[in-house]
């Protein structure tokens, strides 16, 4: 089904202007992750609706935000701290949502997010908003996992490629056709990814480097943006998949899983698994 939303999943510690970059990045206000939700959202002007829900620090995640926001010439930017499931159904904070052009996730727990939202008045005008108009969702670690239908809430990476080492339950549901974890390369999650599509073997998984995002349109093309990688699974050509046969805990084994790695400004479609490789010379988005 074709959406006209943008979602916009992020791997993870995104530049925000406020410390000078570790290693490679890209320039903060031409190319930042957060200068991409700007643009998508219409620009400085729009509004843009901060949702700390996953986090154990909302202060100190609300206010990095609004400091990176202001770099970028922002200066409509609002806060829904939603800490319990009631005030997901409350006029005033349906109203913070259907006013916002944006809506931007925090990190923390994935699963705080479904339980404190999904299902609510506030999820259902998400989901409305972001089938009909030009409406931008974005997240960063749990924000962004949890946009994915199936989505990962948890498992071990040390114990990766045993049965039951990742953690699955439903999501937000803003995407059906993904599996999305982050922080990928940097906490060593191939395993669990690898687990998640030998379970769900009609789904890609998408691996998010952190200061790395997707832009995604239509419900069904993506481009990379950042300044690192994403891991792609493609389970669809497996020749064999032993988890449904085994027990909890022992080595899983797989074959033929595609795996393929995109960098900033590389373009895929979902429905056809079609990889267009952006030219060096194309430059940087």
């Amino acid at each position: 089904m074709s959406v006209k939303g943008t979602l916009i999943p992020i791997g993870g510690n995104e530049d925000k202007g406020l410390v000078p970059p570790k290693g490679y990045s890209l320039d903060f206000v031409g190319g930042s992750i957060l200068s991409h939700v700007v643009r998508e959202a219409g620009g400085p002007n729009a509004n843009i609706l901060v949702v700390p829900t996953a986090s154990s620090i909302p202060l100190e995640v609300v206010e990095g935000y609004l400091q990176g926001f202001a770099k970028l010439g922002c200066t409509n930017i609002h806060v829904a701290d939603i800490r319990k499931r009631a005030q997901s159904e409350s006029k005033e904070m349906l109203q913070l949502f259907a006013e916002a052009d944006a809506v931007m996730f925090s990190g923390g727990d994935q699963s705080k997010i479904v339980t404190k939202i999904g299902g609510t008045a506030i999820h259902k005008l998400l989901a409305e908003r972001y089938t009909n108009e030009n409406f931008v969702i974005a997240g960063t670690s749990a924000g962004a996992m949890a946009m994915s239908k199936e989505m990962v809430a948890g498992g071990s990476s040390t114990e990766s490629l045993y049965k039951g080492a990742v953690k699955m339950r439903k999501g937000m549901d803003f995407i059906s056709d993904l599996v999305i974890d982050t922080h990928f390369i940097r906490r060593g999650r191939f395993g669990r990814m690898a687990e998640a599509m030998a379970i769900h073997t009609n789904l890609l998984g998408v691996g998010l480097a952190e200061d790395t995002g997707l832009i995604i349109k239509n419900g069904n093309e993506f481009s990379v943006i950042g300044s690192g990688m994403v891991i792609l699974f493609d389970p669809s050509q497996l020749t064999h998949n032993s988890h449904s046969v085994l027990p909890e805990g022992t080595p899983i084994s797989m074959s033929n899983l595609r795996v393929h790695i995109l960098a900033n400004s590389d373009h895929f479609k979902i429905d056809n698994r079609k990889i267009e490789i952006s030219p060096l010379e194309a430059g940087f988005i």
